[in-house]
């Protein structure tokens, strides 16, 4: 199997704020803001993004997460049928570092990487599994159910080559083992969580 492109459409770091959760509130850098960039990336992420609790978002092999533009508007009209809140999603408001253009996580596996135009390579490690701050961001108790329903989580990544990423820029997917697609492994993880 070859390598395929595609466009990284924005880019977005967050810092850690107050989150209104049901009845809690708690710190999350769930909300990213959109830069230009040039942005550094190191082994640890992009700089200037903020992660509250590292046993689920961050770390080595969490350092980037990245979500599929088009997801944007399912989830927005999704938002809109069950909650009645009309406005559209923005990249960034879901938690992703990264909106590209040319992935999904049925045609993603672990192990693949995305070799950007100016250097850095990032491989693919695991999906995006649902949490309470992805609901309370969502607007609706079942935002994590639909995510798992759909399949439509997005996926972390491990930096292999650091450097800097800009909005607009190109990247080559490279094919790893292509044994689990991301879909797969966020229907295993899901499961295992259920039972």
């Amino acid at each position: 199997m070859g390598q395929w492109q595609g466009r990284l459409i924005s880019l977005q770091v967050g810092t850690s704020r107050f989150l209104r959760v049901g009845e809690r509130t708690l710190r999350s850098a769930i909300r990213k803001q959109p830069l230009e960039g040039p942005v550094t990336v190191g082994p640890l992420g992009l700089a200037g993004d903020e992660q509250n609790d590292l046993s689920v978002h961050g770390g080595l092999s969490k350092a980037v997460y990245a979500l599929p533009h088009q997801h944007l508007a399912w989830w927005s009209s999704r938002r809109q049928e069950v909650s009645l809140l009309d406005e559209p999603f923005v990249p960034g408001q879901l938690g992703e570092n990264l909106s590209l253009q040319g992935v999904d996580e049925q045609g993603i596996f672990i192990g693949d990487r995305l070799r950007f135009a100016h250097g850095v390579v990032l491989r693919v490690t695991e999906p995006r599994q649902p949490c309470a701050k992805f609901n309370a961001v969502l607007g609706y108790e079942r935002a994590g159910k639909d995510m798992v329903l759909s399949g439509r989580c997005g996926f972390y990544m491990a930096v292999e080559v650091s450097g800097s990423l800009r909005a607009g820029e190109s990247f080559v997917l490279a094919p790893g083992p292509r044994e689990t697609r991301i879909a797969q492994a966020l229907q295993h993880k899901a499961f295992k969580h259920l039972r």
